[in-house]
């Protein structure tokens, strides 16, 4: 048995085994050989936790054949002795778009785009759902992408299209440099899903909400059209429906988008696989609860410039605490047992991945994790266990060679071997540091010396001047690049102008470094330095510079603006000796006591004591309902309308709750307590709303009010027919447009339930003769509206329309339950009370646009002494903050008294979200949520000391004034720690142009 060390034979291996082409024919003669080799004694780590000392692996065809320390090796394989290297399975990436065609966007102006698709074809009626896809079709071997993969030690990849919500099939293939139908392993390993539209020109859908509507719309359509075979020929649900059976990859761009996605798999039975943004440890409970396994990227966020201290204040402080706590985020994963997979997407240069895994183990990810989310997770999430990620019998021979154990940071990946094919990356040693023979043109005895840092080494010359008897040394200018090399001296301190510079290669270990340079005079030399001596052990360890301690900031709830490291707490509150606005008929309420238990009101008297109670002092304070704000738009991601159809029932705002909204903590500085989350008012019927308490720190589930009556949003005016856009093809383009719009819906959700209730009366043998009705989510919502489960919250100006509005809900049977903004309520007030609907308005809006021109500030006031539910709302984050002043106007403007006044803004929007035997008043059993007042709750003097919801006070006065300075003192800390990595020579970016927080309003859309 012959044994060989030379590279040239493996090259050769490999070649006779690139030939091997089963079904295509060859031009020239056929040498097939078996591609057997040997790599003995290796440190072999077979799988993420099992590592074999001085083994043997053996390898033909492509296939691994057998691992272990007494492996019988055959007399015609080719043996490499790999003494003091490691061999461990070549990594894997189940996320990427390797060999696939870059997803071209297109621009399209809101709500103008056509609105069915341009495909040709059975395919779906939107763009964004291209179930059909299959990326095995469309994929090409790229030479350059697969090397960047393989340098950072891949040797298989999923690749995935990441276009559209439903984005079809991705195929599980290797990198080698084979033909396509060689390297791909599985042709269909797995389906793609996201919220985003990718490539589509259609308008919808145009908000996140409308993404989740089609993609939930999409899986009921998908089951309706395996249930009726040949009444609808759609080739992109019936693909939907037979790649269910794959595993389901759900890109979800940050933590809320991954509860998100979580949630729809759970509606319709399936688990996601999900790939995430790397900030799950902001929200770890809900993450874990999701039961998900995760792809997390180790894309971590570059420090800021922050040396000007005008742009550092830009920078939010969720952001600061990112950059400082991302790396962490993989060890805080692996640490609450959640399973996961390591991705090298979102990286930009593929080179910062090994760098970047090291840093997270430097964060404290266990190496056999790390290990173990590169190689057997995301073989076991694709069912390819039996394929790669370990190598074991009949294999594919995916395997990297190392020159360290492959975390440790001066560790280089030496060879990359792909189905059995070698990739040579590089012979450089882990550390070049050293004393070498250095022989430039004609000139030999030199010595180049190699210290320092190995991340910045640095090199001195030493050489004998003609006729001197001492040894001089000068410094010189190294740079290394790899297995590159430039070089630079001056052998003349004197002259500066006696430069010899030197460029080369690493040459191997036999030749060392050798290239071409120019003397001085630019005479073109040779040159080559031999390794005489490697830097020792201990030399190597007092050269690197002791690490500083990884030092951490907390954790806080929310990652936002005012967060806290421990969310405040239930407790027993008596609230003593102050003024209680009860809104009830006892009215205000002199020196009186308030007790406060298991989030509700227990007593409302003089005198009250309880055992372990909190005592807080109310004295010469007020003590009202917290107040309710029954229009607004704070706390929603993804824009608040989805205005690109003219009817969008099928959309929830409930879907985008944003719980980290700093406005919600702002509103609970002035008082509010809760709040209804509207759609926006491009669209005649837009989405379904949410209410809400504002519970900051608490999850977006948890924000809602359970139990509470379900509302959508109407519109009428100049935003319904697009006065405001350059849209000009969406119908209605004009009010009686509109006024059809709401015929045409009602009349089709009319149909709509009688076929269900006739289908649904049909018995068990009857319905698997008939044909199933389509559920419709749209048009179900609309059915809710008509069986009062329901109600509707009406965007309204002028008179002339909400009369329109009430004729055409008399018509077809269903009720308004509230008109909001209604500056031309005190026109038709009687014909509101009629109906039965309520108003909520503002004070003192008007002439702001055309159809607010006859708007007045006393509306308010006539709609109430009408007996009207009148209510004052926000529409807008920052009037909300101060919507006990909105209120006190009424009493200038129509003589309201006070408590009539702070009713507006308490027990009346109460009522007109149905929740009044909860909220809006203070009486025992009622839901705890209170605002104590600095001053009269009506005076622009007053400021909530505290505002209690479900009697955990939210806000508080004092707190707050901690926060800030907590705020401040860790934004200089972080701000500091930015300035430290720049100066060590860390990249940065620049501050962003745009700051976070932007508020919506009714018309805005994104």
């Amino acid at each position: 048995m012959k044994r060989f060390y030379l590279t040239a034979l493996l090259l050769c291996a490999g070649r006779f085994l690139a030939t091997a082409q089963e079904t295509f024919p060859r031009n020239g003669v056929y040498d097939d050989r078996p591609g057997l080799v040997a790599f003995t004694n290796a440190t072999i780590f077979t799988d993420y936790q099992t590592r074999l000392d001085n083994a043997t692996l053996l390898i033909r065809n492509g296939k691994v054949v057998a691992t272990g320390a007494k492996v019988k090796i055959p007399a015609d394989a080719v043996v490499v002795d790999v003494k003091g290297k490691y061999i461990y399975p070549s990594l894997i990436d189940i996320f990427s778009s390797y060999g696939l065609p870059p997803v071209i966007k297109v621009q399209v102006p809101y709500a103008t785009g056509p609105s069915e698709t341009q495909k040709k074809g059975p395919y779906s009626w939107n763009q964004a759902i291209r179930a059909e896809n299959n990326a095995a079709e469309i994929f090409r071997v790229d030479a350059k992408a697969a090397d960047d993969y393989r340098k950072q030690g891949f040797g298989t990849v999923l690749a995935l299209h990441p276009d559209g919500i439903a984005r079809g099939t991705a195929a599980l293939v290797t990198l080698g440099q084979k033909r396509e139908n060689e390297v791909i392993l599985l042709d269909r390993a797995a389906a793609g899903l996201s919220f985003d539209r990718g490539s589509s020109t259609q308008d919808y859908p145009g908000s996140l909400m409308g993404a989740i509507a089609l993609l939930r719309q999409t899986y009921l359509d998908a089951d309706w059209n395996a249930k009726t075979p040949g009444k609808e020929q759609n080739l992109s649900l019936k693909a939907f429906t037979d790649t269910r059976k794959l595993p389901q990859i759900f890109e979800a761009t940050d933590k809320l988008n991954l509860v998100r996605a979580d949630k729809i798999g759970d509606e319709f039975g399936q688990q996601y696989i999900i790939k995430s943004r790397g900030d799950e440890y902001q929200n770890l409970n809900e993450v874990k609860a999701t039961k998900a396994t995760l792809i997390v990227p180790l894309n971590f966020p570059d420090a800021y410039n922050v040396e000007d201290p005008f742009d550092a204040s830009r920078v939010a402080i969720e952001d600061l605490k990112h950059w400082e706590m991302a790396p962490a985020n993989p060890a805080t994963v692996a640490k609450a047992n959640i399973p996961f997979a390591l991705t090298a997407a979102d990286l930009k240069d593929k080179k910062k991945f090994l760098p970047n895994l090291r840093q997270a183990i430097a964060y404290g990810l266990d190496e056999q994790e790390a290990l173990k989310a590169l190689t057997q997770t995301p073989a076991r999430l694709l069912k390819a266990e039996h394929l790669v990620g370990a190598l074991n019998p009949n294999m594919v021979a995916n395997f990297i060679i190392t020159s360290k154990p492959i975390f440790q940071e001066d560790n280089v990946i030496l060879e990359n071997w792909i189905q059995g094919e070698q990739y040579k990356l590089s012979e450089i040693p882990a550390d070049v540091r050293g004393v070498y023979n250095l022989q430039v043109g004609q000139q030999a005895g030199l010595r180049l010396e190699i210290a320092g840092n190995p991340d910045k080494p640095e090199a001195r010359i030493a050489f004998k001047a003609s006729g001197a008897t001492d040894t001089t040394k000068v410094k010189g200018k190294i740079f290394l690049n790899g297995d590159l090399i430039t070089l630079s001296y001056n052998p003349d301190v004197k002259k500066q102008e006696n430069t010899v510079r030197l460029s080369g290669w690493y040459a191997g270990p036999a030749k060392g470094y050798q290239g071409e340079g120019l003397l001085p005079d630019a005479t073109p030399v040779k040159w080559n330095a031999k390794l005489a001596k490697a830097l020792t052990v201990q030399a190597r360890r007092d050269t690197i510079k002791a690490k500083d301690p990884i030092v951490l900031g907390n954790n806080i709830y929310p990652f936002a603006a005012f967060g806290r490291t421990s969310l405040p707490k239930q407790e027993i509150v008596l609230i003593k000796n102050t003024t209680v606005w009860t809104n009830e008929q006892a009215g205000k309420l002199e020196n009186t006591d308030v007790l406060l238990r298991n989030g509700k009101i227990e007593k409302v008297g003089k005198n009250l004591s309880a055992a372990g109670a909190k005592v807080v002092d109310g004295t010469n304070k007020h003590l009202t309902p917290g107040i309710i704000d029954e229009h607004s738009h704070i706390a929603i991601n993804g824009s608040v309308n989805e205005g690109t159809q003219a009817v969008s029932a099928e959309v929830r705002v409930g879907d985008v709750i944003n719980p980290e909204d700093v406005n919600i903590y702002r509103q609970l500085a002035g008082g509010v307590t809760a709040s209804q989350l509207l759609h926006g008012s491009a669209n005649p019927i837009g989405g379904q709303s949410a209410i809400i308490k504002l519970r900051y720190g608490l999850g977006a589930e948890d924000l809602k009010i359970k139990g509470a009556d379900s509302y959508i949003k109407f519109a009428l005016g100049e935003n319904v027919k697009r006065s405001n856009t350059q849209n000009v093809t969406r119908f209605p383009q004009t009010r009686m447009g509109v006024e059809q719009v709401f015929y045409d819906a009602f009349q089709r959700a009319k149909e709509y339930e009688k076929a269900h209730q006739a289908y649904n009366r049909l018995s068990k043998a009857a319905k698997t003769k008939a044909e199933v009705p389509r559920r419709d989510l749209e048009l179900e919502t609309l059915v809710e509206i008509l069986n009062n489960k329901r109600f509707i919250t009406c965007h309204s100006y002028v008179q002339s329309e909400i009369n329109m509005l009430l004729k055409v809900a008399d018509q077809m049977g269903f009720k308004v339950n509230t008109f909001t903004h209604i500056l031309e309520g005190y026109k038709v007030a009687d014909k509101m009370k009629n109906h039965g609907a309520g108003a909520s308005t503002f004070s003192d809006w008007w002439a702001y646009k055309m159809e607010v021109k006859d708007a007045i500030p006393y509306n308010a006031a006539i709609m109430h002494s009408m007996g009207l539910v009148t209510a004052i709302n926000s529409d807008d984050a920052e009037m909300a903050r101060r919507l006990n002043q909105e209120a006190a106007k009424t009493m200038k403007y129509g003589g309201l008294s006070e408590e009539e006044a702070l009713k507006l803004v308490t027990l009346n929007p109460a009522k007109l979200l149905h929740l009044d035997h909860r909220m809006g008043s203070i009486k025992p059993g009622k839901d705890a949520d209170l605002v104590l007042w600095t001053d009269h709750p009506l005076s622009i003097y007053a400021k909530p000391a505290k505002t209690y919801v479900d009697g955990i006070a939210y806000f508080d006065l004092e707190t707050d004034k901690q926060l800030q300075t907590e705020v401040a003192k860790e934004r200089q800390r972080l701000i500091q720690k930015m300035l430290n990595a720049k100066q060590a020579g860390a990249p940065t970016q620049p501050i962003p142009t745009t700051t976070r927080g932007q508020v919506l309003h009714c018309e805005d859309v994104e």
